[in-house]
C-alpha cells in the first residue's frame, strides 16, 4: 500500500513530461504516493528537449504553432499525474491589458479539467484575478513581498475557486535574502487572517529548502526533477524535530500587514518580480519567427 511522503501536496516544475514521468517514479518505486500536481511556465516549456530539438535547426513556431505544443505537453502532463492539479502560465508583459490575461485564461483553462491558471503579481494579473476568482482555479506568481500576498488575498476575497501564491525561494536565496523565511511569513500572515490563499512554494535550490518546507508546512512544494533528484539520493529524508535551518544571509523580517484593505493600496512593486517576468517574456518570444 502506498503513503503519502508529506503532509503538503507534491507537484513537479516543469515544461517537460519526461521529467514528470521520472519524479512520479522516483516516488513510487520507493513506495510513496505520486505527485499531486505540476506547474509549469514559459521557461521551463521554453527547454523542452523536443521544442529545443526544432529551434536548433532554425525552426522557430508560429504563435499557433506554439500554443498547439504547449497545450499538447500540458495534456500530457496531465495523463501522466491523472487528476492532478496543473498551473499553466500563459505569455504577459508590463503592456498586458487586463482583458488580454483575461481571454488568455479561459483559452488555458480549457485545455484540461483541471487547469490552475498563472498570474503574475502585477496590477493587470491582480484585475484579472478579481475578474475570475469565482470561475478558474488560480496561481498568483512571482511573488516576493508580503504585501503582494496580501493583494493577492485582497484582489480574490470570498473566492469560490481555489487560489494559490507562489513565492520563489530561490531566487530570493540567489539575492543573499533568506528565501524559506519568506514562505514562512507569508504562511504565518495568511494563516493567521484565515485566508482563501494557500502556499505554494517554488524554486528550490537545496534539499534543505524542501525539508524547512515540510517542517512548516507549506501547502505544496513544487520541485524540478534536479532537486528531486537530490531528494532521493537523501532517502527521501524529512525534518526530523531537531532539524534547524540555516541561511548565511539576510533575514526577511515579518511584517504586520492588516488584509482588509483594498489590493490597490498595497505595494506590489518588486524588481525580482519584474525580472522574472521578463526572463519568461524572453524565453517564450525566443521561439517565435
Amino acid at each position: 500500500m502506498m503513503k503519502r511522503l508529506t503532509k503538503s501536496k507534491l507537484f513537479v516544475d516543469t515544461g517537460d513530461p519526461d521529467e514528470a514521468r521520472a519524479a512520479q517514479k522516483m516516488l513510487k518505486d520507493t513506495g510513496y504516493d505520486g505527485l499531486d500536481g505540476a506547474t509549469t511556465n514559459p521557461s521551463y516549456f521554453a527547454k523542452n528537449p523536443e521544442v529545443q530539438a526544432r529551434i536548433s535547426k532554425g525552426d522557430k513556431f508560429s504563435s499557433s504553432e506554439l500554443m498547439k505544443a504547449y497545450k499538447e505537453t500540458v495534456r500530457e502532463l496531465l495523463e501522466i499525474i491523472p487528476g492532478g492539479d496543473i498551473s499553466i502560465e500563459g505569455y504577459a508583459d508590463m503592456n498586458t491589458t487586463t482583458e488580454e490575461m483575461v481571454e488568455l485564461a479561459w483559452e488555458l483553462n480549457s485545455w484540461i479539467p483541471t487547469a490552475r491558471i498563472k498570474l503574475p503579481i502585477i496590477e493587470a494579473g491582480l484585475e484579472a484575478a478579481e475578474q475570475l476568482k469565482d470561475r478558474v482555479n488560480l496561481n498568483m506568481t512571482l511573488c516576493f513581498n508580503q504585501e503582494q500576498a496580501a493583494a493577492v488575498h485582497a484582489a480574490t476575497r470570498g473566492a469560490r475557486k481555489s487560489v494559490v501564491v507562489s513565492p520563489f525561494i530561490g531566487r530570493l536565496d540567489d539575492a543573499g535574502r533568506n528565501g524559506v523565511q519568506h514562505v514562512d511569513n507569508l504562511i504565518k500572515m495568511l494563516r493567521a487572517g484565515d485566508s482563501q490563499v494557500r502556499v505554494l512554494a517554488a524554486s528550490f535550490r537545496r534539499v534543505e529548502n524542501i525539508l524547512e518546507m515540510i517542517r512548516i508546512e507549506s501547502d505544496i512544494l513544487t520541485i524540478n526533477l534536479d532537486r528531486f533528484k537530490l531528494w532521493k539520493e537523501q532517502g527521501f529524508r524529512l525534518p526530523k524535530e531537531d532539524f534547524k535551518y540555516e541561511f548565511d544571509g539576510e533575514d526577511i523580517v515579518y511584517q504586520e500587514i492588516s488584509l482588509d484593505k483594498n489590493w490597490q493600496e498595497y505595494n506590489i512593486q518588486d524588481d525580482l518580480t519584474d525580472v522574472g517576468l521578463q526572463r519568461f517574456i524572453d524565453d517564450w518570444r525566443a521561439l517565435l519567427r
